[in-house]
């Protein structure tokens, strides 16, 4: 079975909301942003190569990042890399790796992973990959994994589950809940944290596509003969240029009968903002996280601070703020508004110059 194992690694977001350390020429999953020694893609590939051989990984992503796939994951040929003209969102996406594994490989089962998440268990986490893959051996599902959830967190989606077995079907999709919401389902025990990672027989993906996305499934089941020829591109810019963008979640995995939900819990986050990286870092005794060689603080309490290595930084008196410098942007803002960063990105692009972006 190990053979017909294949990773999709989608790695074509913009991660606006790690600005300014993650710019639209390298944006996050190419950053190391945790302070690990290794970008988020790169944990990736390298947690998956424990079970999928190299030749069986597929990324997806920007076709202005191919160059920065290729540098992070030297092991692929340009060939497994796919290149997006546009961004669509993760259902085109994902139609795109399912029709060029179909064309390759018929019996393919497809693990679909985020490039830029964080995983600290990785060994619980691929044991529940196989515990999927055995599943869909027997079962025609489309799968993904759900985590226990540890707080009434308002920035994850949520999947409700029929039963408490460890694999069940699932009754709903609820997308990011208020904080009175989210404190419900934590109480109710029904409910899981959304990872965003799919498993399933690429027979399963397209046939569901077919179903619930019929517009998406004509345009690249017409096209899967090119997928792989000099025709490919041409055929590539034509879809996307077409095919509504729209998430995988809303539409199919919302819609269709046969999708179950394996319950985990491996130290999981989606990292998906700066708050998230605070609440990941190793922090002081006065609760500061820090990134930098050079940082001195002074009375600063339940701070993010981050910068360059050869930056000395003297920062006297801040509570609850982030602090993000880079060679050409600095920005400071109290952590409770860390929602304004894409104003933020936008004030700048639009009255000092998109070179800062």
């Amino acid at each position: 079975m190990a053979s017909s194992k294949y990773c999709v690694i989608m790695a074509g977001g913009i991660g606006t909301r790690f600005w300014p350390k993650s710019r639209q020429s390298c944006p996050k999953q190419f950053l190391d942003i945790l302070g690990t020694g290794k970008s988020f893609i790169r944990h990736t590939y390298e947690r998956f190569s424990k079970i999928i051989p190299n030749e069986n990984f597929i990324v997806v992503t920007n076709r202005r990042y191919k160059s920065l796939v290729l540098e992070h994951i030297p092991e692929l040929k340009a060939s497994q890399i796919l290149c997006e003209p546009i961004g669509r969102n993760t259902a085109p996406c994902i139609a795109y790796a399912a029709h060029t594994l179909h064309r390759i490989d018929p019996e393919a089962m497809m693990i679909v992973s985020p490039a830029d998440h964080l995983i600290l268990n990785e060994d619980e986490f691929l044991k529940i990959i196989n515990n999927c893959c055995n599943f869909i051996d027997k079962e025609d599902a489309l799968m993904t994994i759900g985590i226990e959830p540890s707080r009434p967190e308002t920035g994850y989606g949520y999947i409700q589950k029929m039963s408490n077995d460890t694999i069940s079907k699932v009754k709903c999709f609820t997308e990011k809940p208020n904080i009175e919401m989210a404190q419900a389902f934590l109480e109710c025990g029904e409910f899981l944290w959304n990872s965003g990672i799919f498993i399933w027989r690429v027979n399963s993906i397209i046939d569901a596509f077919k179903e619930h996305l019929p517009e998406h499934y004509a345009m690249f089941s017409n096209i899967e003969s090119l997928l792989g020829s000099e025709q490919e591109e041409q055929a590539i810019e034509r879809v996307f240029a077409e095919c509504k963008p729209i998430s995988i979640d809303y539409g199919v995995m919302e819609k269709a009968e046969n999708v179950y939900v394996h319950s985990g819990d491996f130290g999981w986050s989606d990292v998906g903002t700066w708050g998230s990286v605070y609440q990941q870092s190793r922090k002081d005794k006065y609760a500061n996280a820090t990134n930098g060689e050079k940082i001195k603080l002074y009375d600063t309490r339940n701070s993010l601070i981050s910068m360059p290595n050869d930056k000395v930084a003297i920062i006297s008196g801040l509570k609850d703020y982030i602090v993000v410098d880079t060679a050409d942007v600095l920005m400071i803002c109290p952590r409770s508004e860390e929602q304004s960063i894409k104003s933020f990105i936008e004030d700048v692009k639009y009255s000092i110059g998109e070179e800062h972006i």
